[in-house]
C-alpha cells in the first residue's frame, strides 16, 4: 500500500483533533452537606419531590477540595430512585452529567458534555456510597 504525503497529513490532522481528556479517569469524593428536598408532591417522600444541591468535591483521599459540584434531582421512584442532573466544576472546565441515583448501592451516569478542557465531554460516571447515611460519595469520571 503506498502511503502518501496527503495520507499522513490527513491522519495527523485527525489525531490532533482528539479529546485532550480522552481516556482519562477522574476520581473525586464529594461531600454532600449542601442538600435540601423541596416537598412537592404529598406529604414525605412522594414523586415529583425535589432535589437540590451545590456540594464541595475533593481529591481522591478525600482532602484537597478540587471544585463543586450543583444541579438537581427528581423524585421518580419512591424509595428506590431519582432522576439527576448537575455540573461539576474544575478550575479546567465543567463536566456536566445525567441520569438516575438509586437510594441504595452504585449509580451510573452519563455524562452529556463539558466546557474548557472538557468540551465535548463524553462518558459515564459512577457514583459510590462511602457510608449508609449518603453524607458522602466516591465519585469516577470515566471520559471517551
Amino acid at each position: 500500500m503506498k502511503i502518501t504525503l496527503s495520507r499522513i497529513a490527513a491522519l495527523a490532522a485527525a489525531l490532533t483533533t482528539l479529546p485532550a481528556f480522552a481516556g482519562e479517569q477522574i476520581k473525586l469524593v464529594e461531600r454532600a452537606i449542601g442538600e435540601t428536598t423541596v416537598d412537592l408532591g404529598a406529604k414525605g417522600d412522594s414523586v415529583g419531590d425535589t432535589l437540590v444541591f451545590s456540594n464541595g468535591v475533593f481529591d481522591a483521599a478525600n482532602k484537597t477540595q478540587l471544585g463543586t459540584d450543583q444541579g438537581f434531582c427528581v423524585r421518580t421512584v419512591v424509595g428506590k430512585s431519582w432522576e439527576c442532573f448537575w455540573t461539576l466544576t474544575l478550575k479546567t472546565g465543567q463536566i456536566t452529567i445525567e441520569g438516575p441515583f438509586t437510594d441504595v448501592g452504585d449509580s451510573l451516569f452519563s455524562i452529556t458534555g463539558g466546557t474548557g478542557k472538557y468540551a465535548g465531554a463524553k462518558g459515564s460516571m459512577t457514583l459510590h456510597p462511602r457510608d449508609a447515611k449518603g453524607s458522602s460519595y466516591d465519585f469516577s469520571y470515566d471520559l471517551l
